[in-house]
């Protein structure tokens, strides 16, 4: 089985991909689009506070 991680702006699952192989570790969002709209995710977060 692949492993999965959790994308922190959609809190999706999302799965390991050829693409990510070498920087796996690092990969945090499941998508370009969620990557562009974390900066939404920090909004919401410092909202909370």
């Amino acid at each position: 089985m692949k492993e999965e991680k959790m994308c922190p702006v959609c809190n999706r699952p999302f799965s390991w991909r050829k693409k990510w192989k070498k920087n796996w570790d690092e990969v945090k969002y499941c998508s370009e689009r969620c990557r562009r709209n974390r900066s939404k995710l920090k909004n919401a977060e410092s909202e909370d506070h």
